[in-house]
């Protein structure tokens, strides 16, 4: 066994500790043996050191179906809904809007004659805001494909799951982990097994999607990392061997460093990087509930690194787990090329993440669209849906990933990108050139007028774009209330409110957070229940009953305030 894989863990003093060595008996890899291997590197030892804390596969639809693509990024707000439900304030950037954009269907519009993998098509709104009562014109780019599930196939994948086992992964799935050293919240129907205990059985999922010809490598981490299982391809691993070590021998304890654990997963998949991209996907996966505090921390010094396996060929995916799960680290760090994130609140959801949707999260398509506006009398505002938002200018928009996404009776899941204008163009003519390159690098482009209607005082081209509209206005409003009420000269500490600060010897790090009740303060009282009535008329106007989610927030948030 290689001997510089065998790298010791220096563990906290809290929770069980953990090492990492070579298992004496089992096959070395290197060996000549017909045998599937278990080539299992994970051995638990006692406490020693104090410290702070396929090959191709097609989908498996039972009928074709056209495909469309969503945005790169956040595929779900599931942290922001589940700490909404338990008591707990979210935090803004749980709220993520191409997240929110994929847990709906959209009418994308028509693209018109396209023999391209990508079809780009646009739709027009002009609408009052209900809250502001100003005159917003937007228009939608519709993430339009001609691929079908018959022809879909995911590429063969090397990929490497890096297991978060830190100290924080021990806390209650619905509980805050350093809730413990302040005032704990009772939540109703709550998970009472830890955040690792779920991010196992995630990881034991997993395993059961992947074909003969993937390669698996397993890396754990704390307060560095190192490799449980090697890169192999699955069809000469002892898979069973693989996933009963999985559930007895994995303990958590001791600090987060994803830095190492990203940088152990690229060394081992460094070896395929330059694997044919129309071929080969290869990828990390992180499973973590996103508190680092050991190692490189920083925002930018992560995203960075992220880029930079990316430009090596070496894609990221995070998933997050726990209701203290931190997005906002994970949004800012995975706006890079390939990238995706979604957070799970149980085994099942994560089970169903995989059984609808595995296949396309771990194959982007096409790269770097731009959007290039050309108006007379208009410039863009804001663009909800991309990873890359904020880098948008006056006349140009950029979405850094496209991946493959399901559609329901012609729409497609997270099928469009939001751009709010500034100026005046009703009556006018846009142009709008689109570029963008494909897994292999062909580049393609097209060009498109679209005309606002005249003088309209309410229209919209499609129910997707006032779909997207109402998700994009839900959203801003939800953002705005959740700043204003952490503002901290707006918090009221109480008695049974107030949760108090760790104990001066263990500091939080920058991205570890005690939880905070859910409220609901002036002006925000009367926005949500006007936000509320004009909710109730466009789901009735836009006719998808799984938009009475979000109200049914409102009504949650509202109760909050009370």
């Amino acid at each position: 066994m290689d001997q510089e894989r065998r790298r010791f863990l220096r563990l906290s003093a809290i929770g069980a500790g953990v090492a990492l060595a070579g298992c004496g008996g089992h096959l070395n890899g290197d060996e000549e043996t017909d045998a599937p291997i278990d080539d299992w590197q994970y051995d638990p030892q006692p406490l020693t050191e104090g410290g702070a804390s396929g090959s191709s596969f097609q989908t498996n639809a039972a009928e074709s179906a056209d495909l469309g693509f969503a945005a790169g990024g956040a595929k779900n707000v599931a942290d922001f809904r589940r700490n909404i439900e338990a008591g707990y304030l979210p935090i803004p950037e749980s709220l993520p809007y191409e997240g929110l954009f994929y847990n709906y269907y959209f009418d994308t519009g028509d693209s018109g004659e396209c023999s391209s993998l990508f079809c780009p098509s646009y739709a027009t709104a002009i609408t009052e805001d209900p809250i502001a009562g100003t005159t917003d014109q937007y228009f939608t780019v519709g993430l339009q494909s001609t691929l079908d599930t018959d022809s879909f196939e995911r590429k063969q994948l090397n990929v490497v799951i890096v297991l978060d086992i830190s100290g924080s992964m021990e806390a209650e799935f619905d509980q805050y982990y350093y809730d413990r050293f302040g005032n704990k919240h009772t939540v109703e129907d709550r998970d009472t097994r830890s955040k690792l205990a779920v991010a196992k059985d995630a990881l034991l999922a997993l395993t059961e999607h992947l074909e003969p010809d993937d390669r698996l490598g397993i890396v754990l981490f704390n307060n560095e990392a190192s490799v449980a299982k090697p890169l192999r391809d699955v069809e000469s691993t002892a898979m069973d061997a693989i996933r009963g070590h999985i559930r007895a021998d994995i303990r958590a304890g001791g600090g987060t460093n994803i830095a190492d654990g990203m940088g152990e997963a690229a060394a081992m998949l460094g070896e395929y990087s330059d694997a044919d991209p129309t071929e080969v996907e290869t990828r990390q996966i992180v499973v973590t509930d996103a508190m680092p505090n050991r190692g490189q921390t920083g925002d930018q010094a992560l995203q960075d690194r992220l880029a930079g396996y990316a430009a090596d060929g070496i894609h990221t995916s995070f998933v997050g787990v726990g209701v203290d799960f931190n997005p906002e680290l994970v949004d800012k760090i995975t706006a890079v090329r390939g990238a995706n994130y979604r957070s799970v609140h149980s085994a099942d959801a994560f089970e169903s993440y995989l059984g609808e949707e595995f296949e396309y999260m771990m194959t982007p398509l096409v790269y770097d669209l731009t959007v290039e506006l050309d108006a007379p009398g208009a410039v863009i505002d804001t663009v909800y849906g991309s990873t890359a938002a904020e880098d948008a200018t006056a006349d140009l928009l950029e979405v850094t990933t496209l991946f493959p996404s399901p559609t329901e009776d012609g729409n497609t899941r997270g099928g469009v990108v939001l751009v709010k204008l500034a100026g005046e163009a009703r009556g006018t003519d846009l142009t709008l050139r689109a570029s963008w390159e494909d897994r292999s690098g062909s580049t393609d482009a097209t060009t498109t007028a679209i005309e606002f209607p005249d003088e309209a005082p309410e229209s919209f081209g499609n129910t997707g774009i006032r779909k997207a509209v109402f998700l994009a206005r839900y959203a801003d409003l939800l953002k705005n209330w959740l700043i204003h009420e952490r503002d901290p000269a707006r918090i009221e500490v109480t008695a049974d409110g107030a949760v108090e600060a760790p104990p001066a010897d263990l500091p939080r790090g920058e991205w570890e957070q005690q939880s905070q009740p859910l409220s609901v303060s002036d002006p925000y009282v009367s926005r949500l229940e006007r936000f509320r009535e004009y909710a109730r008329s466009e789901i009735d106007t836009i006719g998808d009953k799984r938009l009475d989610r979000e109200l049914e927030t409102i009504e949650t948030i509202l109760a909050a305030g009370e």
